[in-house]
């Protein structure tokens, strides 16, 4: 993610002895995302990524740690969090905390096709079925509550019809949080970013650090607003169907999901519009940032409330 914090290789080095994992080679600075700090590190013994936290404090940091943990134990592609001598996931660098992953190989893809859809989709499956063994409980941080918040504070911001439609949406979603559906762990943000691809095969999947326990459901529909668009916020049919189609074989939907698949389509689309508007006109101080447009979660919201696609 972006650099809020400067470490320079002298302090690294001091805090890398706490670790079996070699001496310093390369220290690099990832300029992408704009939650936490970023790292490439490189030891003697290998790459790793290091992430100093700057909004989730160290007693909101297990739940995510572990889950690492537990899902690269069970197969799932993910970063596996170090354990240092104290075998301890969790430290303090420059005042912040911090951890140092593994670092999985490949890059993100900017336009996939449907046969990366498909492996995102079998994939997907696969970590909600790996989660349900998982016994950490957090509800998912940017859920209902937190919408309601964000919208209060971008609401100044906004001209009268964006006032409008989150209105309207939240409104919506209000008549529908009561919909019992299965749920579990849940990523929550797999963007086309946070997978990584090694070749024309997923060589990792990153950044679960806005997971949290929801619908997988609704984790699907997050999944298929970013990887199954076009740049004006449609959904690709292919791309949809071929994704679906590989979590079904992994993991089938239940009639409640069927039914409540247009609530939770809107439901994601919210989600990151929001997001969008609050770090464009409430921006955190970084060395190196960047915001997202929100214009085109407005875009995907205002297709999800039109005629939804189906999700068999």
């Amino acid at each position: 993610m972006s650099v809020f914090t400067r470490v320079t290789p002298e302090e690294l080095s001091a805090w890398l002895k706490r670790y079996a994992i070699g001496a310093l080679a390369d220290l690099q600075g990832i300029s992408a995302g704009i939650e936490n700090t970023n790292y490439f590190v490189t030891t003697s013994h290998g790459r790793f990524v290091l992430t100093l936290f700057e909004r989730l404090s160290a007693a909101e940091l297990p739940f995510y740690l572990n889950l690492m943990a537990h899902l690269a134990r069970h197969g799932i592609p993910c970063p596996a969090p170090i354990a240092d001598r104290g075998d301890k996931y969790l430290g303090t660098l420059n005042g912040k905390p911090a951890t140092i992953v593994t670092c999985l190989p490949g890059s993100p893809l900017a336009a996939p096709g449907a046969d990366h859809c498909e492996q995102v989709g079998a994939m997907l499956g696969d970590m909600h079925l790996a989660g349900k063994s998982y016994g950490g409980k957090l509800e998912n941080p940017r859920g209902p509550k937190w919408w309601r918040e964000a919208a209060r504070a971008v609401g100044p911001f906004l001209d009268g019809a964006r006032r409008e439609l989150l209105a309207s949406e939240l409104e919506f979603q209000g008549q529908h949080r009561d919909i019992d559906l299965p749920r579990g762990p849940v990523h929550a943000d797999l963007f086309r970013d946070n997978v990584l691809f090694d070749g024309e095969r997923i060589g990792g999947v990153i950044d679960f650090y806005f997971a949290g326990v929801d619908a997988f459901l609704f984790d699907v529909a997050v999944t298929v607003n970013d990887w199954c668009v076009d740049p004006a916020g449609e959904i690709d049919a292919e791309r949809a169907r071929v994704l679906l189609g590989a979590y079904r074989r992994v993991r089938e939907f239940t009639q409640s999901e069927r039914e409540a698949w247009p609530v939770l389509l809107r439901a994601a689309a919210l989600r990151f519009w929001l997001s969008r508007l609050y770090d464009f006109y409430l921006p955190r101080p970084g060395e190196l940032t960047h915001a997202h447009d929100p214009e085109h979660f407005r875009r995907v919201l205002e297709s999800r409330r039109g005629r939804p696609f189906p999700i068999v």
